[in-house]
């Protein structure tokens, strides 16, 4: 193997253009010298797949017979470029774990170009630009296997995320805690704006920089800004209220889901409210409100009752961010609170689906937080125990939900409860809803390690296995329950960190 560290990229140059079946342009590339810097990936020996999504390829655009060529694997690797494309490096700062770290940027992403229908292709883990802080740049095999099939698995229990379109690798060597092998991940995304953007230039006082950001944003992604009336007609708290609104519904999702991100820094959220950024996230197991995944975060900011609540602190910082536009801080107060509102009018709707029920009726609040306690109490596995609920409302058979629990009085006490709020419900229909609603699988930590120590034997046919899962996961998939089982006990020792 190599040495881990790459040499400096070279300068842009004009590549060969692949037969992609695609125009590019790059409207971020547009914006100026102060937002970026052109760069291309550094090339990677002999790269191989490790997986790719034909759905992503679909929806992308992209020629089917292009994304089965070697081509593909040499762009998708960074080894050679797009047409019409312009690479580049953004640059962003933010506040990580609480505190300002200065000026942060796409220390190993490398934006290739976006499509004429507005899609942007992103390739993490492609080597050094200007903001790898003393970083290698690359990424390796473990994390770019799990950002890979979490980034598809978000979308397949349809919660908003950024896309994998692919996933390759090289023996080249990665050191982080030990010798590994290189990877990357061809990202997908309408966008990859970060809230750490408009940090950056509000915290540089560039004040010019920070009203062109916000205008691209409010003419590409929330044209209504434009035409509010509220606010006085200031389309920036518009657009800060607007972010407020998608993050709070998408926090909703990741609550409702049983996930846990486990690094929420301001530089890890989008300012279009998608899940972005895959490091040590989690799908619950046993259900503990203060679980954390994060074996870096011991002081547990991270952990997965306190997202909402992290999730409001990093919209405070992005409306101190925006405030030179907004004007008064008054103002920008108000913006956010949509937060407060729409949170727990979200998180409710979806646990009211996840029970079966239509609408919303007085009561349903305390039949939540009950469950959830009767969760926590015994540690109960969150994904297992919604599915058997579902299952069991559908065919009247309970004993598969009582059997997750050591002391069934509160249980006992409470199904009835559920049924009688489902009254007049058929429960056929109620269970085909909660179904639809309650996933039979999710990406446990346990499942994406069995796939990546396959894929460091070059056996990427588990990687395969999970996309094809995870794609579609309130499907039976029959002859697979053993992916939908409870963890091994040897699940509970896996330490995730900030390391990649």
């Amino acid at each position: 193997m190599s040495s881990s560290h790459d040499p400096a990229p070279a300068a842009q140059t004009t590549p060969q253009p692949p037969a992609m079946g695609l125009e590019w342009r790059n409207g971020f590339a547009d914006l100026g010298p102060a937002f970026h810097t052109r760069l291309r990936p550094t090339p990677l020996p002999s790269p191989y797949w490790i997986g790719r999504s034909e759905r992503v390829a679909r929806e992308f655009g992209l020629a089917a017979d292009w994304f089965a060529s070697a081509e593909a694997l040499e762009v998708l690797t960074g080894n050679a470029g797009l047409p019409g494309g312009d690479a580049l490096a953004s640059v962003y700062s933010g506040h990580q774990f609480g505190v300002w770290a200065g000026q942060l940027g796409d220390g190993r992403a490398i934006l290739l170009g976006e499509t004429a229908q507005g899609l942007e292709l992103q390739l993490k883990g492609a080597g050094r630009t200007p903001y790898s802080r003393g970083g290698d740049g690359r990424a390796v095999l473990r994390s770019s296997i799990r950002e890979f099939l979490c980034s598809e698995a978000m979308h397949g229990l349809g919660i908003p995320t950024t896309r994998a379109l692919s996933a390759t690798g090289s023996d080249r060597g990665v050191q982080r805690e030990t010798l590994e092998t290189a990877a990357v991940v061809a990202r997908v995304a309408p966008s990859f704006i970060r809230f750490g953007h408009f940090e950056h230039f509000a915290a540089n006082q560039m004040d010019d920089e920070l009203r062109t950001l916000a205008d691209y944003v409010i003419d590409r992604y929330y044209p209504a800004c434009r035409h509010t009336e509220r606010f006085g007609g200031n389309a920036y708290a518009a657009l800060l209220e607007a972010v407020s609104e998608r993050t709070a519904a998408l926090l909703a999702r990741w609550q409702a889901v049983g996930f846990c991100h486990g690094v929420m820094n301001t530089d890890n959220m989008s300012i279009l409210g998608l899940t972005i950024d895959y490091g040590p996230f989690q799908f619950l197991d046993g259900f503990d409100p203060r679980h954390i995944c994060n074996h870096s975060d011991t002081n547990g900011r991270y952990a997965y009752n306190q997202q909402p609540n992290v999730a409001y602190w990093n919209l405070y910082a992005l409306g101190q961010a925006l405030l030179p536009l907004i004007g008064e801080q008054e103002v920008a107060v108000a913006a956010l609170e949509s937060y407060r509102s729409v949170f727990p009018r979200e998180f409710e709707g979806r646990m009211r689906a996840k029970l079966g029920l239509a609408d919303a009726r007085e009561g349903d609040r305390l039949l939540i937080d009950d469950v959830l306690k009767l969760l926590a109490a015994e540690r109960t596995d969150w994904t297992i125990f919604w599915r058997r609920l579902s299952h069991a409302v559908r065919s009247g058979d309970f004993a598969p939900v009582t059997d997750l629990f050591i002391d069934r009085t509160g249980i006992d006490a409470w199904l009835p409860r559920l049924a009688d709020r489902l009254g007049g419900t058929q429960d056929a229909v109620a269970g085909e809803t909660m179904l639809r609603t309650n996933p039979k699988f999710v990406l446990r930590n346990h499942l994406g390690q069995q796939a990546i120590e396959a894929a460091q034997r070059k056996d990427f046919s588990g990687v395969a296995t999970l996309l094809n899962l995870l794609e579609t996961p309130f499907d039976e998939h029959a002859g697979h329950d053993a992916y939908a089982g409870f963890p091994p006990d040897w699940a509970s020792t896996i330490e995730i960190s900030c390391s990649s």
